[in-house]
């Protein structure tokens, strides 16, 4: 029984483990947005101080092509849209990451103490 129980809390650690490193890139992609959101926010905060009489320009490799006011502002907002239902979505899988890990550490809890209790038996038995 012992034996079997090891084998299950290493399985459970396994998924811990995976779940662990799920939830550290959710994060690092949820960060990396944030960095591309706030960029695009102060692209749209320039782009309101510019009026409608001047030009915009948008660097493409190591060029500048001449962009319409209008269209640069739609774009920018395009691109914040997309950014943030991309966290959005990262959110939600943390979330359900989130869940899967304390799951995964409650059984791996209640796994220990099962091994625990077996231990103390055999112990128990032993003496007699």
């Amino acid at each position: 029984m012992a034996e079997q129980l090891q084998k299950e809390i290493q399985n459970e650690v396994e998924v811990l483990k995976k779940y662990e490193k799920e939830y550290k890139l959710q994060q690092q992609q949820r960060q990396q947005l944030n960095g591309q959101l706030n960029e695009n926010e102060v692209v749209k905060t320039e782009l309101d101080f510019v009026k409608g009489n001047e030009e915009v320009y948008k660097m493409i490799g190591k060029v500048l092509i001449k962009q319409d006011l209008v269209e640069a502002k739609q774009n920018v907002l395009k691109r914040m849209d997309f950014i943030k239902g991309e966290i959005k979505r990262i959110d939600n899988a943390s979330t359900v990451t989130e869940m899967k890990l304390d799951d995964c550490r409650t059984k791996l809890t209640k796994l220990q103490q099962e091994m625990q209790q077996a231990q103390l038996a055999s112990i128990s038995k032993n003496k007699k």
